[in-house]
């Protein structure tokens, strides 16, 4: 199921734009109980996943469900954007904590690719914040510097595992 080389106790991080693809990686990669999704959050504290009024909330909940996996030692991978480095640093400190090694996959698609498929999800986000994100995407030389002890590239995971 997973393509990734990652520890059984691995915290991972997916991190790129809306419409980059990474919920669909990671249902296609994982299994559910060991992906936190921040709009699965959203939803379970407002009935509704769009609802970006809830998004400290949803996040606070993200956080003490990922805390608790770490803690015992349970692959924790988040489906967020994690495209700021203080959404990351969070991740990197607590996985430092619980000494656990830290994964990034990095979805850095081209912003063309992003809005078409951003444009074809039945929850569109509005193309100039999908286009603000991702001018955020970190570099892979960026992440290793934040701490991240892997990064991987979505892109040739994917085309890999398509095939």
């Amino acid at each position: 199921m997973n393509p990734l080389p990652l520890p059984p106790d691995a915290a991972c991080a997916l991190i790129g734009p809306p419409g980059s693809g990474k919920s669909t990686f990671a249902r296609t990669h994982f299994k559910p109980t060991q992906v936190i999704s921040s709009d699965f959050c959203r939803a379970l504290v407002a009935d509704d996943e769009n609802d970006q009024s809830a998004s400290a909330d949803a996040f606070d909940l993200l956080h003490h469900i990922a805390d608790k996996r770490m803690e015992r030692g349970r692959l924790t991978v988040i489906d967020a954007t994690n495209l700021r480095g203080g959404e990351r640093s969070w991740l990197l400190g607590r996985a430092r904590h619980w000494q656990r090694p830290l994964v990034a996959v990095l979805f850095d698609v081209p912003l063309a690719t992003v809005q078409a498929q951003n444009a074809s999800r039945d929850r569109v986000v509005p193309a100039h914040v999908v286009s603000e994100f991702h001018a955020l995407l970190p570099t892979v030389d960026q992440l290793h510097a934040e701490g991240w002890d892997t990064v991987h590239l979505a892109s040739p995971l994917t085309h890999r595992t398509s095939s």
